[in-house]
């Protein structure tokens, strides 16, 4: 009998991914050279002894030497190595984390490499599941069991074969001596954690809808394509262009601005709840939290769009303007946005209030917009749509940006809240911690129902500001009574 040879299959096929997979393909090949590359060791694994470990400590340091990089980047750089599958780990093989300490390594053998143009088809995994099985006698883990069940299903019109095929394998892998047939299971394992993660797990290898797509087939170009891809072209070369020295120097200003913000350029405070699974940075960065954190408070002073893109914010510039006696550029601001993004039914209805409550001769809120402005955007009005008031939002705006925005900076608003603003110390939780973090976590607040709450707050500081109609509130006591 035949034994079909199963070649699991990545399918990477983002042309500049392969670019850059190949470079970290280079740096494994140095990593495992026998005179400068990582030092490997014999090592006993449950009673079995497995050739060329290495330890994660050694891996980060050779990396440290080689590179000239901090260690917080030689961790990050090596655990990318564990998550696309260059670096596997014999202990917790579930944990695709480079550990700075004495846990134990491999490298994967370049047959499992992520640029191997191969597809992790799902019969090769029901064969891989299906040996492990025969194995385990049925002691699989319970997202092994998951997917074994599932696929069983899926794959049930040839079930037989797959179990043949895992069974004949099985079989062959017997014959070999014992290190070999443990190293080989590992290489296996490991690739199949890759690429098959345990559910709610982030894999490196997702990508999107074009990871579906195969690249060795050739795509046929159209006349249509061409036409507009000419088009593009021809448009391209028309555009404004900018002096390579102003975009440089815009980009580096941008960056000198954002660059403690940026979760890539600086840690986050508490912890960052992606790595620990801990939810305190979002429970303390809260769209509407009574106090908000330092860096949150300081971002603010970047410039207006991001005062008014965080709700907190927006609040804080409401009581600038209120105190001022000025409010009615922010409240006519917000009803601009509330009607690009509000529903098409509600459009006309939202539209003329907004005419008589800031646009029309004598408006309780009017607005002070020049002539030419005012008169494009009423003649708009009579037909309204999404983008009517854009022209009228842009102007009340600039308004805002050139002179109220720098008056909050330097009012007494802005200064309480930068003295009450948190700022909350650096979590440091241990490996155990984490893992336990990762065990108690927790779906966070669905977006529908934030969304809801911010409706009701809505509603209640609208009926709170409306005028009180007297003969009703009368009509009311008297029907009590």
């Amino acid at each position: 009998m035949t034994i079909r040879t199963v070649r699991p299959n990545r399918g990477q096929h983002f042309h500049p991914r392969i670019h850059c997979l190949k470079k970290l393909e280079a740096m494994v090949v140095e990593m495992q050279d026998p005179k400068a590359g990582v030092k490997g060791t014999e090592q006993k694994l449950n009673v079995t002894t497995i050739p060329h470990v290495i330890a994660g400590k050694d891996i980060i340091a050779w990396i440290i030497t080689k590179m000239k990089v901090t260690q917080e980047e030689a961790e990050a750089f090596a655990t990318m190595l564990v998550a696309y599958g260059y670096v596997y780990p014999l202990q917790n093989h579930k944990k695709l984390v480079m550990c700075n300490d004495s846990s134990l390594y491999r490298f994967q053998t370049p047959y499992f490499w992520p640029t191997q143009k191969w597809f992790a088809e799902d019969s090769d995994y029901a064969i891989y599941l299906a040996k492990r099985n025969i194995r385990k006698k049925g002691m699989l883990e319970a997202y092994e069991q998951a997917h074994y069940n599932h696929l069983n299903e899926w794959l049930n019109h040839k079930w037989d074969f797959i179990v043949m095929q895992a069974t004949e394998q099985y079989k062959a892998g017997k014959d070999r001596q014992k290190p070999d047939r443990v190293v080989f299971d590992c290489q296996e394992r490991a690739y199949w954690i890759v690429n098959r993660p345990p559910r709610r797990t982030h894999s490196a290898l997702d990508c999107g809808p074009e990871r579906l797509l195969n690249p060795n087939e050739e795509q046929k170009v159209t006349f249509d394509q061409y036409r507009r891809v000419n088009m593009f072209y021809q448009q391209a070369i028309m555009r404004s262009k900018v002096k390579s020295s102003v975009s440089l120097g815009a980009l580096v200003k941008y960056i000198t601005t954002y660059k403690n913000h940026d979760p890539f350029l600086a840690p986050c405070l508490p912890s960052n709840p992606w790595q620990t699974d801990h939810d305190a940075y979002w429970t303390l960065n809260m769209r509407r939290v009574e106090v908000p954190t330092k860096m949150r408070v300081e971002r603010w002073s970047f410039s207006l769009f991001e005062l008014l893109t965080d709700l907190r914010g927006r609040d804080d510039f409401k009581i600038f303007l209120k105190k001022e006696f000025s409010g009615e550029n922010l409240a006519f601001w917000e009803a601009a946005e509330e009607l690009k993004w509000g529903t098409a039914s509600s459009m006309s209805a939202k539209a003329e209030t907004i005419f008589k409550t800031f646009l029309a001769p004598g408006a309780p809120r009017w607005i002070n917009i020049d002539g030419r402005t005012m008169g494009l955007t009423v003649k708009g009005l009579d037909h309204p749509h999404r983008y009517v008031l854009e022209a009228a939002q842009t102007h009340v705006f600039m308004l805002m940006k050139k002179d109220t925005f720098f008056r909050y900076l330097k009012s007494p608003t802005y200064k309480d809240i930068q003295k009450k603003a948190l700022n909350p110390e650096a979590h440091n939780f241990s490996p155990a911690q984490l893992e336990q973090n990762a065990q108690n976590r927790s779906p966070g607040i669905d977006p529908v129902v934030l969304w809801q709450q911010e409706e009701e707050e809505k509603a209640k500081a609208a009926a709170a500001s409306a005028p009180v109609d007297v003969k009703a509130m009368m009509s009311k006591i008297d029907r009590k009574k």
